[in-house]
């Protein structure tokens, strides 16, 4: 009997890409039948964001130096994209972007409690699709509540910090080997897709690693779409 593979995902909950790139693996997984286990990292695409946050278009227009037309054209495209797979985006003129630091956190102590597979997607849908404010520990809270967490621990978590440290280091070891941008997912804790390769070409990539165990590391591939620093 083979053990499942093992993917690691390093990702933030703002990054459109990561939700995207997740369910076009997901699919993959599905339609190819592979047995598997996803292990999620945290990436800060922006550590220095004030707990107010940012506008996402201004965020976008003075972090790329993009148009307001190009900031417009690559959302719609994301969303097309997002649509496609089931994952619907709803951004307005007010969507917000936010810093993520406790979000990690509480991602960190929902893996103690088995459930950080299910708090990630629950934050993706709420930032994206729902446009909760995740700068807001009292809304992390909640979100933690609604897929079955003890609130008022989820609360504490975020109030004294505890797992601060933890997630620094986990940020730091990522950063260490390299990743500068999200998703990025390690496959077999040796080959590296960065980026959302698209829904085609992952059956073809599972396979393969399927096929490639005690191989030795795979070159980093990307194929774009990655949120870069």
């Amino acid at each position: 009997m083979t053990n499942p593979l093992r993917i690691d995902i390093v990702s933030d909950v703002m990054c459109p890409w990561c939700i995207i790139g997740y369910r076009q693996l997901a699919q993959a997984l599905d339609a190819v039948g592979t047995d598997h286990e996803i292990h999620w990292h945290p990436f800060e695409l922006n550590p220095e964001m004030p707990p107010e946050g940012q506008n996402t278009r201004e965020h976008i227009m003075e972090k790329y130096g993009s148009t307001p037309e190009q900031s417009e054209r690559s959302r719609q495209q994301m969303k097309a994209s997002a649509g496609d797979l089931g994952f619907d985006f709803q951004w307005t003129k007010d969507s917000r972007m936010h810093n993520t630091f406790n979000t990690h956190q509480l991602l960190h102590w929902a893996d103690t409690q088995g459930r950080k597979h299910d708090l990630k997607l629950a934050l993706f849908t709420a930032h994206f699709t729902d446009q909760r404010n995740l700068s807001d520990d009292a809304v992390l809270a909640d979100i933690a509540a609604e897929i079955g967490l003890d609130r008022a621990e989820a609360a504490a978590v975020l109030d004294d910090q505890r797992f601060a440290k933890d997630v620094r280091s986990a940020e730091r070891f990522w950063q260490q080997q390299g990743i500068s941008g999200v998703p990025a997912m390690v496959f077999d804790r040796k080959h590296l897709v960065t980026g959302a390769p698209g829904g085609d070409n992952y059956p073809r990539l599972l396979s393969q690693l399927v096929s490639m165990t005690g191989s030795s590391v795979a070159s980093p591939q990307d194929y774009g779409g990655a949120c870069p620093l």
